[in-house]
């Protein structure tokens, strides 16, 4: 991972953020997801398509004004989620978002990534998921689990590739669990 703090700060100060880029040579900056984001996350996720939507959502969703304040009105003290942004034709766009969420504990979070179509297969996921991982590092964190359909194979991969390892999901049919101990 190519990553490069333009900031000092703790983690979850909103003014964190990275220049990375994709194997294909693209920048991108990737940085915590904010309440201003609300009409590029919405468009976002209106943007992918149903499959995409539906392995993120574990099933079919409609984009709602409440999920959009859900998604991007985080508590970074305790949770943490990341947006990828592009700037196309002067416009910003989100290309790519993951985030996690903190059990009443503290000890384990679950983690979830969404990538744009057209973004798949260059490496945001990934970029993506060190950025959540070495977070939740920081911050404690014990273990790391991810809820992935059993067809979601490019997430499934993608999870292997960053040493979570997958687990008997009984409670979950049709998922597959994969667990990260940090």
């Amino acid at each position: 991972m190519r990553a490069s703090m333009d900031d000092s700060r703790h983690a979850s100060d909103s003014a964190l953020h990275w220049h990375e880029t994709l194997r294909d040579g693209t920048r991108v900056l990737i940085r915590p997801i904010q309440k201003e984001d609300a009409a590029i996350e919405r468009a976002f996720l209106e943007r992918l398509s149903a499959g995409s939507r539906a392995f993120r959502f574990h099933g079919e969703v409609k984009v709602s004004d409440a999920m959009i304040k859900r998604l991007t009105d985080v508590n970074c003290q305790r949770d943490m989620a990341f947006v990828a942004l592009r700037h196309d034709e002067g416009e910003k766009r989100e290309i790519g978002v993951c985030r996690f969420c903190v059990s009443d504990d503290g000890r384990a979070c679950e983690c979830a990534v969404a990538i744009g179509d057209e973004w798949q297969g260059r490496g945001l996921g990934y970029l993506l998921m060190c950025h959540l991982i070495e977070v939740a590092r920081q911050r404690g964190i014990e273990q790391m689990i991810a809820i992935v359909s059993t067809g979601n194979r490019a997430m499934g991969g993608l999870a292997t590739s960053l040493g979570f390892e997958p687990e008997d999901a009984r409670d979950y049919p049709g998922e597959i669990v994969y667990r990260l101990k940090m």
